[in-house]
């Protein structure tokens, strides 16, 4: 039998306080942690749903440095960005903290105090890269050097984002700092560690004996952590931003950022209510933590391995983490600005907050990969929200308002389909309930929107437009029914679409429902005076859409010119003028072009070079048709070794450049010359 709890803890992974908050993070964790939330407080249940800025941490000193600003900076703008976005958005987050706050120093320093004082961590010397030049020790982000896999030779101590290889700064060729360019050294410094290993039978038994029902994505990474072996994690580093390890001979040492973090969901939960520790320290307390795939080992093995420690905390229940969202094929990735940033998508759709938290749950990343594509988005919006959801209620009170002047009719007798129609009504609250619970929030909202296809299928087969002239009173008591069914919808989309949840109690002048009543015939009463109509969703047309794939088009070719410019070819080794002398360039003019019999890439080209006629065999076959090449001028090395190629002799080289996605250019004069006019 199911546990019963009291109350409810609801915890949604800290953003980074580095950049916006795109659709990832939205599709990963935030609209799952308010769909939840929102539907424990419409079951009346005791519920906080807590989240924050995370604003410690080494990303956030390198985009202050980039930028030539403070770290407070940083935090500040990027906190009050997310926060007013997470506000339009409709999250109804309790409380947004952040890790910066006296409140947040004061928990973490405390934290880390009773686990020191009582002997939980193991202090160890080890040797790290300094950099002697900026006089500091230097976090993983701030080391570079050669990927020993791929030979980037930007590869960071941590990751090469070429090849996507986990590194660590030992495993770097030729290491050096980012800070100064410098190479580096080793030096001794002291941290702490938190032992993981003396934690491996707790969460063994804790994680993989009682809770086989977490999501196979969380179980299966904790098991693959578990069956490596945990080691020893350092709970201190090396920085100047972040909390103080508060006690002596910590000088110019902070919490590391992954032990600092998660203590902000305590912090942030002590500065909402006096009455936190019942949320915190009460076993009548169901704690759930909505994360990303990427953030599970440190909800699932380090967290509770702190939690645990310290001896005086609950234990998450559960930690339903999604995996990644892509973009138009690609992944999401803020360093390249492939991303729809929530605060742009409000400002570019001003009044469609729903279409987005609909879209973004019904293509959740739940149990794989998934992919979002402004296509996908636009039928949505069109074929589901447009067509079938504001159809029926655009219905239903168009007609109530034609028919009855807005009067709500009252109910006659029932026929044997209005008795299958309600009884189909009546059965969604259980099956929207399950899914809910169980945190398949895509089965949910399906099931949601069932409601409004049983509204438009009994609109459909019951034609009340039709039986107004012959049986006028039956059609009262349709209308009454599909009234009915939109209240139902007020209350069963408000998870998931609360702003839309909004626009139906305002147009059948409605206060809001309770749960419970879900099914329930009679929410709107005979002789109840309804709203005026509106659409609750209009139809996105292709040229809003095309705008966004320009707009992300138009971001690739900036990353592609920015890698292009990154990856240039270091320059050759030096000659002589007399060397450069010795090359004969010519301008010529192509008088005719075909491609070689049997292979991809090679034309057959003759060339006027103004002191001969001559073939030329050049591999742009790919980058060119014959038809395009005709009449052109070009460049020509005229005095390289004849090759023979293909049985083709080929005397010189058509000088070709290329640009940031290795698409071959010609080279051509700025104003047609006479052919043979020598370069140089």
């Amino acid at each position: 039998m199911a546990k019963e709890f009291k109350r409810y803890l609801v915890t949604s992974a800290l953003p980074y306080a580095n950049g916006p908050v795109h659709i990832g993070h939205l599709a990963g964790v935030y609209i799952p942690s308010d769909i939840y939330t929102r539907y424990l407080r419409r079951r009346g249940r005791d519920v906080l749903s807590i989240c924050g800025s995370d604003e410690h941490g080494v990303a956030i000193t390198i985009k202050a440095r980039k930028e030539g600003v403070s770290p407070k900076e940083i935090i500040d703008r990027y906190h009050n960005l997310i926060k007013r976005s997470f506000e339009r958005l409709g999250m109804s987050f309790d409380i947004y903290s952040r890790t910066s706050s006296p409140v947040h120093a004061q928990t973490a320093s405390d934290f880390f105090r009773k686990l020191y004082a009582e002997g939980k961590f193991v202090e160890k010397t080890s040797e790290q890269y300094y950099d002697e030049e900026a006089q500091q020790f230097l976090a993983d982000r701030y080391i570079v050097g050669t990927c020993p896999h791929c030979q980037n030779e930007k590869a960071y101590g941590d990751q090469c984002e070429k090849c996507g290889s986990t590194l660590s700064p030992d495993e770097l060729i030729a290491p050096h700092s980012a800070l100064s360019g410098s190479p580096l050294v080793k030096r001794e410094t002291k941290h702490w560690y938190l032992p993981l290993d003396k934690y491996e039978g707790f969460l063994r038994e804790w994680i993989l004996e009682g809770h086989k029902e977490w999501r196979p994505n969380v179980y299966g990474q904790c098991k693959s952590w578990l069956d490596l072996g945990l080691q020893p994690r350092a709970v201190s580093r090396d920085l100047d931003w972040g909390i103080p390890v508060p006690v002596e001979g910590a000088e110019d040492k902070v919490l590391y950022v992954w032990f600092d973090a998660p203590i902000g969901y305590i912090s942030a939960t002590k500065e909402l209510t006096p009455d936190w520790e019942r949320y915190w320290k009460d076993s009548g307390t169901k704690m759930v933590h909505f994360i990303g795939k990427d953030n599970i080992v440190f909800h699932c093995i380090v967290f509770p391995s702190m939690l645990k420690a310290h001896g005086e905390y609950i234990l998450p229940e559960n930690v339903p983490a999604n995996e990644f969202l892509n973009l138009e094929g690609d992944k999401i990735s803020t360093s390249r600005n492939w991303a729809v940033w929530l605060h742009e998508y409000l400002d570019e759709f001003p009044g469609k907050e729903d279409v987005l938290r609909y879209v973004l749950c019904a293509n959740a990343p739940e149990s794989k990969d998934n992919d979002f594509t402004w296509k996908d988005f636009q039928a949505r919006n069109n074929n589901e929200l447009v067509a079938v959801l504001g159809n029926f209620v655009n219905r239903a009170l168009v007609l109530t308002q034609k028919y009855y002047g807005g009067e709500v009719p009252a109910c006659g007798s029932l026929t044997d389909y209005d008795r299958e129609t309600l009884a189909e009504l009546q059965a969604v609250k259980a099956t929207l309930e399950q899914n809910i619970e169980n945190y398949r929030f895509r089965e949910a909202l399906k099931e949601a929107m069932n409601v409004a296809r049983i509204g438009n299928k009994y609109l459909a087969d019951c034609e009340p437009w039709k039986l107004v002239k012959t049986d006028p009173e039956r059609v009262k008591t349709i209308l009454n029914i599909a009234l009915q069914i939109t209240a139902n919808l007020s209350i069963v989309v408000e998870p998931f679409m609360p702003f839309t949840a909004a626009k139906l109690l305002a147009m059948l002048r409605l206060e809001p429902l309770d749960w419970e009543r879900i099914g329930a015939t009679d929410l709107v009463a005979a002789g109840h005076r309804i709203g005026t109509p509106e659409l609750l969703f209009e139809k996105i047309e292709d040229d809003v859409i095309q705008a966004q794939l320009d707009k992300l088009a138009a971001t690739k070719e900036a990353n592609l010119a920015v890698e292009s410019s990154q990856n240039i070819d270091p320059q050759k080794d030096s000659i002589s003028f007399d060397d450069f002398q010795r090359m004969d360039i010519r301008v010529s003019t192509i008088l005719a072009a075909e491609k070689v019999a049997k292979t991809k890439k090679l034309l057959k080209l003759t060339v006027d070079t103004g002191i001969d006629r001559r073939e030329i065999v050049s591999g742009i076959a790919e980058h060119y048709t014959p038809e395009e090449l005709v009449g052109r001028q070009v460049l020509v090395l005229v005095n390289l070794e004849p090759r023979t190629l293909k049985g083709i002799e080929s005397r010189g080289m058509i000088l070709m450049g290329e640009d940031a996605v290795g698409k071959l250019v010609l080279l051509e004069p700025a104003a047609p010359v006479n052919s043979g006019a020598v370069v140089g």
